[in-house]
């Protein structure tokens, strides 16, 4: 009998980018040699899986960086699988061409892709002791909102990086670009988490062997990137194939393949940064498989 292990990541390019070949995705069984597991997809929006991280509800689930404090004890951070913004990153957008500090002197209200993200923690870290306001709202619609007049600005994630503009509104600033001019450190978007039972219930090494998968994976992908990109593509919300790529290139990386020191301490620098704002909770240390 094969061990079922649930991995649970956002429906966005990158994610399904990296995962396909653990699972059966045609029928014909993984592209992997899983061993003694089977791997079972899940995919759901990043703010939904932040809270049900919270419950442990998957073995392995995709988490944003600013959640990781709250699910820590249940969870450790694996090396690879991040969403690392090296010099970009979530982008804040408004109606009008302004400047940030502009927007910021205005008491400004946010549309934000969620209360858990790290979308909302830097744009808090950004805005310091400077009075904002902020509403979560599905990420597929934050553009849509900013652009009807409902709030000041919004904080777009995914593919709405590159595609703001298709609706008439304009970057404010890349919080990408802002955290590297501030600390010279990628901004640490998303990681992949793994519970920290997983020897305990499926036998001692066995948290080794998934990481090691986990690694093949996004490996596999990235050698067989066409296909890769043709599934990716599915996820894409009317992006076409060159965007698609676009995307993946931009959080598909070698960040993604190991978090390396410098990822790591880009984790636990943007955790400090964040709980000085109250935005999360403080934490003694990042544990990385």
């Amino acid at each position: 009998m094969k061990q079922p292990i649930t991995l649970a990541h956002s429906p966005d390019p990158d994610d399904a980018f990296m995962w396909w070949p653990l699972a059966d995705i045609d029928g014909n069984g993984p592209s992997l040699d899983v061993g003694e597991f089977e791997f079972e997809l899940v995919m759901k929006d990043i703010e939904t899986l932040n809270s049900e991280a919270e419950q442990g509800l998957y073995d392995i689930t995709a988490i944003s960086i600013a959640q990781y404090p709250m699910v820590a004890s249940t969870y450790d951070l694996t090396a690879c699988g991040a969403s690392l913004g090296d010099g970009y990153g979530p982008k804040i957008v408004s109606k009008d061409k302004q400047s940030i500090d502009a927007l910021l002197a205005s008491n400004p209200s946010f549309a934000v892709p969620g209360l858990r993200t790290t979308a909302l923690a830097s744009l808090r870290i950004l805005a310091g002791k400077r009075p904002i306001s902020w509403e979560p709202i599905p990420f597929t619609e934050i553009m849509d909102v900013v652009a009807s007049g409902a709030f000041d600005a919004g904080v777009v994630i995914h593919e709405g990086q590159l595609t703001y503009e298709e609706l008439g509104l304009h970057e404010v600033c890349d919080l990408g670009a802002w955290w590297k001019d501030k600390t010279s450190l990628p901004l640490p978007l998303g990681g992949n988490s793994i519970k920290r039972d997983i020897d305990k219930r499926f036998g001692s090494g066995a948290t080794k062997k998934i990481t090691g998968l986990l690694l093949q994976s996004i490996e596999y992908a990235m050698a067989n990137r066409e296909k890769s990109l043709a599934w990716a593509t599915q996820w894409g919300r009317g992006i076409d194939m060159k965007c698609t790529d676009a995307f993946v290139e931009m959080y598909v990386n070698r960040w993604t393949l190991d978090f390396g020191d410098k990822g790591k301490q880009a984790v636990h620098t943007f955790l400090e940064e964040a709980a000085k704002v109250d935005a999360v909770a403080e934490i003694e240390a990042v544990a990385f498989v």
